[in-house]
C-alpha cells in the first residue's frame, strides 16, 4: 500500500517593517550669548518678566509655566526638583551678557520668553559677520568695476547722482567721485553700471544740454534743435530721457542717435 504524501504548505516569510525614524531635535549650542533691548533702548537698568511666563508645548499639548531660577536645570516649573531660588532678568545699559554655563537663562531668552524679538533680541554675531562680509565683497566688486569704466560710462553713472554738474567736471574729478559713489552705495552703483540703457540715456541728456535736441517745457516732446522737427512724444508718466533712450533703439531713432553721437564728438 502506497504511503500518502503530506501536502506542502507554503509558508510566507514575515515582512519586516522598519520602525519610523525619529527626527533628531536640534541640540542646544553651548556658547556665550548677548541680548540687547530693541529700538535703541538703553536705560541704566531694565528688568523683564522672569516668572509667571507660559509657553505652549506642542508635543505635550498644553501650556507650561516658566520661571528663571538659579538652582534648577530646567526653565519649566513642572520639571523642578526641590525648592526653587528665583532670580531677576536685568539688562544694564540695554545689554545683557549671558555666559554659556547659564543655559536655563539663555533658553528662556532665546526660545521661550514672550517678549523675545519684540522688546529684546539675541545678537547674532555670525549673521552680522556674514552681512558685513557680503557688503565688503560687494564694495570691492563695485570699486573694481568703477576703476575700469571709461570716461563716458563714468559720466553716465554719475549723472544719475549729480545731474548736469558732471558736464563741467574734469576726468580726474569724474573718476574720484565715481569711486566715492561706488564705495558709498555699491549696490546702486552696480545696478547703474550694468544698465544697458544708461549710456544711451546719457547721450540724450547731453544732446539736450548742447541744444542738438530740444525738450519742451512740459517735458512731453522732443524736437530737432535746428529746425524744430518733432522727434518723439513722451508717454504719460514716463521719464522723458528713459523714453528717448528707448526710442533711440527703434528703426527711426537709430539714425537720429548716430547723428547725435557724431555732433557730440
Amino acid at each position: 500500500m502506497a504511503k500518502k504524501q503530506k501536502a506542502e504548505v507554503a509558508v510566507e516569510e514575515p515582512v519586516v517593517v522598519a520602525p519610523p525614524k525619529k527626527e533628531k531635535k536640534p541640540t542646544w549650542q553651548f556658547k556665550d550669548r548677548q541680548y540687547i533691548l530693541k529700538n535703541g533702548l538703553s536705560p541704566l537698568t531694565y528688568t523683564i518678566k522672569s516668572r509667571g511666563i507660559f509657553w505652549f508645548d506642542e508635543e505635550k499639548g498644553y501650556e507650561r509655566e516658566i520661571k528663571y531660577t538659579l538652582n534648577q536645570r530646567s526653565p519649566f516649573v513642572d520639571e523642578f526638583k526641590g525648592d526653587a531660588r528665583l532670580d531677576h532678568i536685568t539688562f544694564e545699559n540695554g545689554v545683557l551678557f549671558v555666559p554659556k554655563n547659564k543655559v536655563v537663562l539663555q533658553q528662556i531668552l532665546s526660545l521661550y520668553h514672550p517678549q523675545r524679538n519684540k522688546l529684546f533680541e539675541e545678537v547674532d554675531n555670525e549673521a552680522i559677520a556674514e552681512d558685513e562680509l557680503d557688503m565688503l565683497e560687494l564694495e570691492i566688486e563695485a570699486l573694481m568695476i568703477a576703476k575700469q569704466l571709461d570716461i563716458d560710462h563714468a559720466e553716465a553713472v554719475l549723472r544719475t547722482e549729480l545731474g548736469n554738474k558732471v558736464s563741467k567736471m574734469t576726468s580726474k574729478e569724474l573718476k574720484r567721485d565715481l569711486l566715492v559713489f561706488a564705495k558709498r552705495n555699491p549696490e546702486l552703483f552696480l545696478d547703474l553700471a550694468h544698465d544697458d540703457d544708461l549710456n544711451i540715456r546719457n547721450i540724450g541728456i547731453k544732446a539736450v544740454e548742447n541744444n542738438i535736441i530740444k525738450l519742451s517745457s512740459d517735458q512731453r516732446t522732443f524736437t530737432w534743435g535746428t529746425n524744430g522737427r518733432k522727434l518723439l512724444t513722451v508717454p504719460f508718466d514716463e521719464n522723458p530721457y528713459s523714453a528717448l533712450a528707448q526710442w533711440f533703439k527703434t528703426d527711426e531713432g537709430v539714425e537720429v542717435y548716430q547723428s547725435v553721437e557724431k555732433k557730440l564728438k
